[in-house]
């Protein structure tokens, strides 16, 4: 089979899958809506105000925040594992996803006790600005450190040294805010509105069509940067490109989801997989569409694994990203 064709069905398939997704998870909740009357709510103007107010202002903006964002993280790891050339890169690993939320902790602590509320916007800001810093210190480790292994180690360990911060932190915040900050660290797209959904949609959209126009020179740099600057690719520039794009889209998950793992590892891996090739403009929107299935079905599981207690989002997205990064590395090791 042809690459694009092989493209298509991979893409086609995805597509289903999440529209089969999106269907089951506005159709289940502790609020039981018939079918009939859920098709109406959607499609025409029925169903009663109680169960319209439950499907379009709780259940579809979980949805729709759930695919921008599972997109947006896995579209991340992509870009991080280009740039480090590795395939267990990611903004979980590196600590670029601690160091957002340690950013996104101290602002809202300080803003919740001073204004009363936080606006999107300036969640962002200060997850794009912690990510950068954490981003920062990877590299600055990396000009000392030739081993691969001990530059992820590093990671690792920026992001424990962030987390631990961000947990003194709200342990010490006021009472108030604890229980806001404490669900919001461990992961989950509960509680988004369309003001935030619009938000996210725009950044996401935005940045992910400035990765797609670079997909021909990220495909020079994979083959080598002695390469990448013989066919006229600005390597530095490219890399400062890649950098900064994915630490917006990872920034946008931890402001309004917070820290989410393994999507940024595993997902880029399984549509490498599926695609048979890692070349970037088959690749990224491939990964994109699987990341938005990945975080839909996580959200769903979540949710209904042991209802009406909710799991936390980053459990289950270990729970089933673990399994796929030990299968990568063992076959890696095989060869």
């Amino acid at each position: 089979m042809s690459r694009s064709r092989r493209f298509a069905l991979v893409t086609g398939l995805s597509a289903v899958a999440l529209a089969g997704l999106l269907f089951a998870g506005v159709n289940t909740g502790s609020v039981k809506i018939p079918l009939p009357e859920l098709l109406g709510i959607l499609f025409a103007e029925g169903g009663e105000g109680t169960a319209r107010e439950v499907v379009w202002l709780i259940r579809l903006p979980r949805l729709a925040m759930a695919a921008l964002l599972g997109g947006a993280l896995a579209l991340s790891g992509f870009l991080l594992q280009t740039y480090f050339g590795n395939p267990i890169a990611g903004p979980f690993v590196l600590g670029i996803s601690s160091g957002a939320k340690l950013a996104v902790t101290l602002v809202m602590i300080g803003l919740l006790e001073r204004v009363g509320r936080v606006s999107s916007l300036s969640l962002v800001a200060a997850a794009f600005l912690g990510s950068l810093l954490a981003t920062a210190a990877v590299l600055l480790m990396a000009r000392r450190m030739r081993s691969m292994s001990s530059l992820l180690v590093a990671g690792i360990m920026i992001g424990y040294l962030c987390s631990a911060v961000t947990d003194f932190c709200i342990t010490f915040a006021d009472e108030a805010d604890i229980v806001s900050l404490h669900g919001w660290s461990l992961g989950s797209f509960a509680g988004m509105d369309w003001e935030g959904v619009a938000i996210a949609f725009w950044l996401v959209t935005l940045t992910t069509a400035a990765v797609m126009t670079l997909a021909k020179p990220i495909a020079a740099l994979r083959l080598g940067e002695e390469y990448a600057a013989g066919v006229g690719v600005p390597v530095r520039q490219l890399r400062t490109a890649l950098i900064l794009l994915s630490s917006l889209l990872s920034a946008c998950v931890t402001a309004f989801a917070g820290p989410v793992s393994f999507v940024g590892i595993a997902v880029p891996q399984l549509a490498r997989q599926a695609l048979g090739s890692s070349e970037p403009r088959y690749a990224m929107p491939t990964t994109f569409l699987l990341g938005s299935v990945f975080c839909c079905l996580a959200d769903l599981i979540a949710r209904t694994a042991f209802s009406p207690t909710e799991l936390n989002l980053s459990t289950v997205t270990a729970v089933l990203g673990a399994p796929v990064v030990i299968a990568m590395m063992l076959k890696r090791r095989e060869r």
